[in-house]
């Protein structure tokens, strides 16, 4: 049975009273100053009010990243970044065509999720990992179409960031009956 919530979606505790929440950065003590606290994320926001995707939209979410560059994440080597990135609606046809090409199907738009697998690229660790994953979905009802190989191009990247570049992959996953559209 799950435990009702509160308007912020916190569950009270078992005897019933309310967990308290932290909000703010903790008073100065010790050897700690909140004065020296520094957020240094950025966000943009660019979408079409009427949920169309469009190439236009894409292209403004890419300048917004490009604005962002001054935010302070960075290794400190000008070619090796924190990751930012972009949250896209579902390309259908795309994932459609490459899911072909990669061996598998895709049920019709809305009945899938995609997923980013940053992996490690020895092949063995690789098919560990997404077996591991997959029995995971299965158990959650939620089963692996099929994997993807994300194209990429690592001809810019710093030195660090190279050492440690993952295979970067997309995991496809069949809508489980129950799960709401909202």
């Amino acid at each position: 049975m799950a435990r009702e919530t509160t308007r912020r979606g916190i569950a009270p505790r078992e005897n019933g009273t309310q967990p308290r929440v932290r909000t703010g950065l903790p008073p100065k003590q010790g050897l700690y100053d909140p004065w020296f606290e520094k957020d240094a994320c950025g966000v943009g926001f660019v979408v079409h009010v009427k949920g169309h995707p469009s190439h236009r939209i894409v292209q403004q979410g890419l300048e917004i990243l490009r604005n962002l560059t001054h935010r302070g994440a960075c290794g400190c080597e000008p070619n090796t970044g924190d990751g930012a990135g972009l949250l896209i609606q579902i390309p259908h046809e795309f994932f459609r065509q490459e899911a072909g090409k990669a061996g598998f199907d895709l049920p019709a738009a809305g009945q899938y999720a995609v997923g980013m697998a940053y992996l490690p690229k020895d092949p063995a660790e690789q098919r560990a990992c997404e077996d591991a994953f997959a029995a995971i979905a299965a158990d959650e009802g939620q089963p692996v179409i099929g994997w993807r190989t994300v194209p990429t191009d690592n001809s810019m990247i710093g030195e660090t960031a190279l050492a440690s570049e993952p295979a970067v992959r997309q995991v496809f996953l069949r809508r489980a009956p129950d799960v709401a559209d909202d």
